[in-house]
């Protein structure tokens, strides 16, 4: 179930056309032309699964907590990184109503502002897209917690690439 269309219904970006056009702009210039484009192009082939653990209200204010947060996805809170929520497995139907996405961290394990289905509950299963460009190579393990697992799809079949880190890989290095 969908809760917002894509930020500005985006289409891929069109690299051979982008290189065409700068290719002449700086044709006559002294300037080289290099292209990097990374982050176009890994952003939008990563997604970020979480289990919603609570709902709560704090005055008018609701929060959504998730099963991960800014140890596995730092950029939200590092430099105000957004990315598109979605309800993914849910009985939830209601109405889409205004919420604070909060990872488990701490009191600063804030994900973004969300829409979301009023009933939204514990156990519901939602993603948040185009999280693969730094994502996993930024997580840490922040209170202790283990980086998760990565799963490559495609075509309909999924792989595990790397399994997440449980406790005594967290704990490994520990002397005492």
């Amino acid at each position: 179930m969908a809760v917002e269309p894509a930020p500005g219904g985006e289409r891929p970006l069109d690299f051979e056309a982008l290189a065409a056009t700068l290719v002449q702009a700086v044709a006559a210039t002294p300037y080289r032309l290099a292209i990097e484009p990374g982050r176009a192009l890994i952003a939008r082939a990563g997604t970020a699964l979480y289990r919603v653990m609570a709902v709560k209200r704090q005055g008018r204010r609701r929060f959504v907590i998730i099963d991960g947060g800014m140890a596995d996805n730092p950029r939200p809170a590092l430099y105000g990184a957004a990315h598109h929520l979605e309800v993914v497995q849910s009985q939830a139907n209601g109405p889409a109503q205004a919420a604070t996405l909060c990872g488990r961290s701490c009191e600063n394990d804030m994900l973004g502002e969300v829409r979301v289905p009023a009933d939204l509950a514990a156990g519901d299963l939602v993603a948040m897209r185009t999280t693969g460009a730094y994502t996993y190579s930024m997580a840490s393990n922040y209170n202790r917690f283990g980086r998760p697992p990565v799963v490559f799809l495609r075509d309909g079949t999924h792989r595990r690439v790397i399994r997440g880190e449980r406790a005594d890989d967290v704990l490994r290095n520990d002397l005492g």
